[in-house]
This record gives C-alpha cells, sequence and structure tokens, in this order.
C-alpha cells in the first residue's frame, strides 16, 4: 500500500501558486484496509475516504470505462491491482495529473511538467471525449491559468469542438454547468471562459444568450470596443478585478447586457430599452441552469437597472430613494454592494476605459447611509400612526438625500 500526492496540489505546487487542497490516491490497498487503518469513507460512486487526523481525501486508484452518455455514464474498477499510472491516465490534462511520492518524487508519465514551462491545456489520453464536463473543466482552467500565459493545446481544442459536434455535451446536466460555470467566475480571468467555450462551439449549445452578443456592435462613442461580447468580456475581468472570487458579482455581470441581442437590426447600434428586453433571457438562462436564487436576482437588478446607476449624479432625490428601494439597499446593503461592482464594472469594462472614476458608486452609497438613519421612532413620537409614518420617512428620506453633495459625473 502506498499513498501519493495527486492533482491540483502537485500542480500549484509547481507553479509556485499557493495549495489549497490536498487529494492523495492509494495504490494496492482494498477498502477493508483502508477502514482497519481508520480511514472515514465518504464516496459513493467510488472508494474515497478521509485520513482519520488530517481530514484530507485519500481515493483508491481506479480505471474508468464509458458506459453511457454524461457524466454519469461511467463504470469504476478500483482494486490493488490497479497502477497509479492506469489512475492518472483517466484524469482530464497533462498537468493534472503529476503524482508525489512521500519522499517528494514526482511521477509523471504524460509529460504535465513539460506542459507546464510550455503553459499548454493539453488533455492525457483521447478518452477525454467521454466526459464533457472536462470541456467546462478546461475553459475553467483557462479563465484561471491564461494570465500566466497558458492557452489550450490545438489538439485538445480539436477534441473538444469533436465533443460538441458528436452532442456529447448535450447530455450535461444543468447542475453541472453551473457548478464550474461559478467557479469559472470567480477567476482571474472569467473571459476566457467564454473564449474556450465559443472556439470549441460549446457556448452556443450551453449559452445560447450570451454567445448572441458576438458581432452585435454597439455606439463607438460609449463603446469604443464596438462589440458587444468583446465588451461582455471586459466586464467580466474588470468584475474579477473588482470583486475578486465572487461569483455572484460575477454572475450579474455575465448577464448585464443580454438585451442587447435582441435589438433589431434597423436601430443599431443603438440598444435604447435593452435593460428591460434582457430580463426574459435571463430568466430563462437561469432557470434552465438552476441558478441560485440571489444569483439570480442580482443578476436581474443588475440587468434592468445598472443605467439608473449610471446616471444616479442626475437623479431626482425621490428617484434616488426609489432606486435603493428597488434593491432594497436599507435592508440589504451587501446587495447594493454587489450591485454597484456589477455596474462599476460595466462602466469600465470598455476600451481605454479600465481606470475610469466611477463616482456614482461612492454617492450612492452615501445616500443609502443618510436614508437608512431615518427611522420611524421619530414620527412615532410625533403622533403619527400607518400610512402617514411611512409617507414621512419618504419625504425625510428623500431630503436627506437631496442634501448630498453631487460629484461630479465620472
Amino acid at each position: 500500500m502506498r499513498s501519493y500526492l495527486v492533482g491540483g496540489a502537485v500542480r500549484d505546487r509547481l507553479l509556485g501558486r499557493p495549495v489549497v487542497d490536498h487529494d492523495h490516491v492509494v495504490v494496492g490497498a482494498t477498502p477493508q484496509e483502508m477502514l482497519a487503518r481508520g480511514f472515514r469513507p465518504v464516496g459513493k460512486d467510488f472508494p474515497v475516504f478521509l485520513h482519520p487526523d488530517s481530514g484530507e481525501e485519500y481515493a483508491l486508484a481506479r480505471t474508468e470505462r464509458k458506459t453511457g452518455h454524461g457524466y454519469h455514464g461511467f463504470a469504476f474498477h478500483a482494486d490493488p491491482g490497479v497502477t497509479l499510472e492506469e489512475d492518472l491516465a483517466r484524469r482530464d490534462l497533462t498537468i493534472n495529473a503529476i503524482a508525489q511520492d512521500e519522499h517528494g518524487a514526482l511521477v509523471d508519465p504524460f509529460h504535465g511538467q513539460r506542459d507546464i514551462e510550455r503553459r499548454a491545456l493539453r488533455h492525457v489520453s483521447p478518452a477525454f471525449v467521454e466526459d464533457p464536463v472536462r470541456l467546462l473543466r478546461v475553459a475553467r482552467f483557462a479563465a484561471r491559468f491564461e494570465p500566466l500565459g497558458f492557452a489550450v493545446a490545438d489538439e485538445t481544442m480539436a477534441l473538444m469542438r469533436a465533443m460538441v459536434a458528436n452532442g456529447e455535451v448535450d447530455h450535461l446536466v444543468p447542475e453541472r454547468v453551473w457548478a464550474e460555470t461559478r467557479r469559472a467566475l470567480g477567476e482571474a480571468q472569467p473571459s476566457a471562459f467564454l473564449r474556450v467555450l465559443r472556439e470549441a462551439g460549446a457556448l452556443a449549445v450551453l449559452f445560447p444568450e450570451i454567445d448572441a452578443l458576438y458581432g452585435v456592435p454597439q455606439r463607438a462613442e460609449f463603446h469604443p470596443e464596438i462589440d458587444t461580447g468583446t465588451h461582455l468580456e471586459l466586464v467580466l475581468d474588470m468584475a474579477a478585478r473588482l470583486a475578486p472570487g465572487d461569483d455572484l458579482v460575477g454572475f450579474g455581470a455575465l448577464c448585464h447586457d443580454l438585451g442587447k441581442a435582441l435589438t433589431p437590426t434597423d436601430v443599431l447600434p443603438g440598444h435604447i430599452g435593452h435593460e428591460h428586453a434582457g430580463v426574459a433571457p435571463l430568466r430563462a438562462l437561469a432557470t434552465r441552469l438552476k441558478v441560485p436564487a440571489e444569483h439570480a436576482a442580482l443578476a436581474e437588478l443588475a440587468c434592468r437597472e445598472h443605467l439608473n446607476a449610471h446616471r444616479a449624479l442626475e437623479l431626482r432625490p425621490a428617484t434616488v430613494l426609489r432606486l435603493l428601494t428597488t434593491l432594497d439597499a436599507l435592508r440589504r446593503p451587501r446587495r447594493l454592494d454587489s450591485f454597484l461592482a456589477v455596474c462599476e464594472a460595466d462602466k469600465r469594462g470598455r476600451l481605454g476605459c479600465a481606470e475610469a472614476a466611477y463616482p456614482q458608486a461612492a454617492f450612492l452609497r452615501a445616500a443609502r447611509d443618510v436614508a437608512a438613519r431615518v427611522g420611524a421612532a421619530e414620527f412615532l413620537a410625533r403622533g403619527l400612526t400607518g400610512p402617514a409614518i411611512g409617507a414621512a420617512m419618504e419625504k425625510a428620506r428623500t431630503a436627506a438625500i437631496a442634501a448630498l453633495p453631487r460629484p461630479a459625473r465620472g
């Protein structure tokens, strides 16, 4: 019985990145032997155990065989005769198929170290095409590692295109699509996730509402990048910069401009009313992927209200208060912060605008703060009751917002 550190822990150590998870593969053991040593079983589809002291995962070496479509279409085989090389052969990318023994020596049968040096995301074997989740994983790894110079190998991209062409991607279940998307939105360069999926032909299959944005023009005086798909990529990366690791903000950024794909061609490059037109495709996407309610709610607010945020310094005080009420900002201040991160990413996610100021955010936060200080107690003390209290509070909050200094527009 021997155990090896595998996967991301080895890869990230070689890249000089922080190692978060330590996963191990065990060769030459049975489930009974693992239990006898105090390991706790957690695996449902195949034998995975938690170390009795460290709590780290130890999986028995296994092979897999394709039995049907999709992520669940596999039969797994684990016994003491499965070798380390056989276990590594079933992994997705060469950079994830490196093992390290207890002495620190590396086992690298598929040249993952070479691909780390070459900055290549390359499949381990032709069996890559059997699991459609791998296509999403490659796109997610691109979102993580493209800032380090990584790119998908040509031969791997060819396999990914084949997976789309043969319909394997059609068997992806919504939960897995969302899980990988959510993780990609929390990476350093989520735009790479879209680019890789689009190059493989998978964006049109999995995210038709987003794919439809590419090639749609915008007014150059507001969007020097012109193309709406390019703008979306810039917004996603700016959102990752403003709110690192925050997939809630990332999803709002992803969906904020979906209505622009629906603009009639005779109106282009203008997009009047796109903020309202985008609500229906957003709801369709969120329903199809079973997106969490808070993500869907923030994305819809960002879609519908981002232009009001951009105009905040010109809005009347009563309109500012209505915007804050729509966002439920007085009761949920963190939602306002997430919303403003999306709006700022939209404003700065344009060619040449990455360092632009966005004073609207500070103004709306200040408006939230002064409005929130107005409570019901003062009006109860005056003897007001029922609707009169609400009306008085609204008037006082509007006056407080009106008294705020308004900075110059960014």
